[in-house]
């Protein structure tokens, strides 16, 4: 208990800032930083012993969450990208700006490091000052978005080299030392690859049978950290051990419910660690450095954007959009940061390097914003008003996908499935049962492990992007429970549910449901169809008659629920998704 007034200022301190500057609309990364500059020794406040080391593990998280973005076949499927433009930025920009500073007078393993660090972009801030813009969804920002998560997976490779620059001396016993620490690399993925396919795939099976989502957490955190311990164990960073988890479990059925549940210990830790971040920066070292800081961040800035643009207008992408994309890629990156604490640690670099390496990424991310923030502007000024506005709009797909969530893959979610998959409609569903996840995946469905009343899981899967939900779980409480998210944060996807009475069917409707079926009532009714066809009754008329039953029973049921409560009874729901 001796830290715990240090704890309690730190999270006080790291909350106030953090709201501060979203009001500001700055990123919350940024916040973090400021809070560790405002908290750390070098200025006026306290230390939290072994703060570094927890910090350590927001990077492992941090890049667990990466590696589930970019399993083995999706990273094969954009092998083009990823081996192109993505790698030749990061190649480029690290061999450039590493000649650069060697030039300067630096040793060869710190330029290494300073080539490497301003690499690095931040996807954070992209992505959020983008989406902000209404940008994310324009040709500049989805290619320059899709570069920048490239770049993180790409500079993998660095938390291999890093660490070994910092123990070899002569070339020779540079070359062997980097070499054998690769062998241990390749050795840490064939052993982290393997026990995924033996291991991991029964573990969750396992685990997720248990309904248990306590349990499923455990097992995930379980799984990273025993991934960081195994590479640590073979000399390398814990960084990459995460990476490589991530990137086993990412090619499973779990993927979505892993994420889920780890983003609350992922950003806790991940602020954490831009917080000891900025606990490493020194006010009053800047005074002797200020002008080699600016020179950094000039030289990410500028190296990266002319880069990217070069690099983009070779592929035979119009100029304009070469250079938005080559403004917003200028900015530093948290990897970079990151990049930076495991030279320190491995001291490939002084601190005195290291300030100025930290400066010059703060700096590069703060103008870097600025430059995404007016990268229409900028571009316009450059190179004029656009002769078609064809490039400035939102990409818009050959054919509209109408993309559709199921929360449970039942009896009737099944059925759902199976006529979506036949009229042609991608569609994605989810059930907590494991079987059940193993038999849509075996029918050749995308089924995956989740809660759909989970926030985190609808999060994770960007919902508000969906055309259509249809909840089939079974249970009021778990539809209400996701009706109440989706109601709340995006109100334009409708939701169709399964009631399992009248009763059901109204709180329903109530909570935001564009339609509940009563499957009691409804079985009833289509059993009386069947038996009037079998008949000979025309089928025109069986039609009337049963909606004449359906209107009857539902208002006679609903008047006895409230007032008002028939005429949302007897909502249906085109083809397109809207009320009628």
């Amino acid at each position: 208990m001796a830290n715990l007034e240090q704890v309690l200022l730190l999270l006080a301190v790291a909350i106030a800032v953090v709201v501060t500057l979203q009001r500001l609309h700055v990123p919350a990364s940024l916040g973090f930083l400021l809070a560790g500059v405002i908290l750390g020794p070098h200025t006026f406040g306290p230390t939290v012993p072994q703060f570094d080391a927890l910090a350590e593990f927001g990077v492992v998280f941090l890049l667990f969450t990466i590696g589930l973005s970019f399993s083995l076949p999706q990273l094969k499927a954009m092998r083009g990208q990823v081996f192109g433009l993505g790698t030749g930025q990061v190649v480029l920009t690290t061999a450039i700006v590493g000649v650069i500073v060697w030039l300067a007078g630096l040793p060869l393993a710190a330029a290494f490091v300073f080539g490497a660090v301003f690499a690095q972009s931040s996807t954070t801030i992209i992505a959020s000052l983008l989406a902000e813009q209404g940008e994310d969804n324009t040709r500049h920002g989805r290619l320059g978005l899709a570069m920048s998560v490239f770049q993180d997976v790409t500079a993998v490779p660095f938390l291999v080299i890093i660490p070994v620059l910092g123990s070899a001396v002569a070339a020779s016993v540079l070359a062997t030392t980097l070499g054998w620490a690769l062998l241990k690399a390749v050795l840490a993925c064939a052993l982290v690859l393997l026990a995924g396919r033996w291991l991991l795939r029964p573990l969750f099976h396992l685990v997720s049978a248990r309904r248990s989502l306590e349990l499923f957490t455990l097992a995930v955190l379980l799984v990273a950290l025993l991934a960081a311990w195994t590479t640590n164990s073979l000399g390398l960073s814990l960084a990459f051990g995460g990476f490589l988890a991530g990137m086993v479990l990412g090619g499973t059925e779990f993927r979505h419910q892993v994420e889920s549940s780890i983003r609350p210990f992922r950003d806790v830790l991940l602020g954490l660690f831009f917080i000891g971040i900025g606990m490493r920066f020194d006010p009053a070292a800047i005074l002797p450095i200020w002008h080699w800081a600016v020179l950094g961040g000039l030289l990410i800035l500028a190296s990266k954007a002319l880069i990217v643009t070069a690099l983009v207008l070779r592929s035979g992408v119009d100029a304009r959009v070469a250079l938005r994309t080559g403004l917003m890629l200028g900015v530093g990156g948290e990897f970079g940061l990151a990049l930076v604490a495991i030279a320190l640690d491995a001291n490939v670099i002084d601190g005195g390097l290291g300030q100025v390496a930290i400066t010059s990424v703060l700096l590069s991310m703060v103008v870097g914003a600025v430059l995404i923030r007016f990268n229409g502007a900028i571009a316009m000024r450059l190179l004029g008003a656009p002769r078609s506005e064809a490039s400035e709009l939102p990409e818009v797909p050959d054919s509209p996908e109408r993309h559709v969530v199921i929360g449970g893959y039942g009896r009737v979610g099944h059925t759902v499935a199976v006529l979506l998959h036949s009229s042609g409609v991608p569609f994605v569903a989810f059930d907590t049962d494991p079987a059940r996840v193993a038999q849509g995946r075996a029918d050749g469905h995308r089924v995956a492990l989740g809660d759909i009343s989970d926030p985190a899981l609808l999060s994770a899967i960007h919902v508000e992007r969906a055309s259509l939900v249809v909840i089939t779980s079974d249970g009021a409480h778990t539809a209400l429970a996701a009706l109440s998210y989706l109601r709340r944060t995006c109100p334009h996807v409708p939701v169709i549910v399964r009631a399992r009475d009248l009763e059901s069917s109204t709180r329903l409707l109530e909570a935001g449901a564009v339609h509940a079926y009563p499957e009691t009532i409804e079985a009833s009714l289509r059993l009386g169809a069947t038996a009037l066809q079998m008949l000979n009754v025309a089928t025109d008329d069986i039609d009337q008659l049963i909606q004449e039953v359906r209107d009857w029973r539902y208002r006679a049921v609903a008047e006895d629920a409230g007032d008002g409560a028939a005429e949302r009874m007897s909502v249906s729901v085109s083809p397109n998704g809207d009320r009628k």
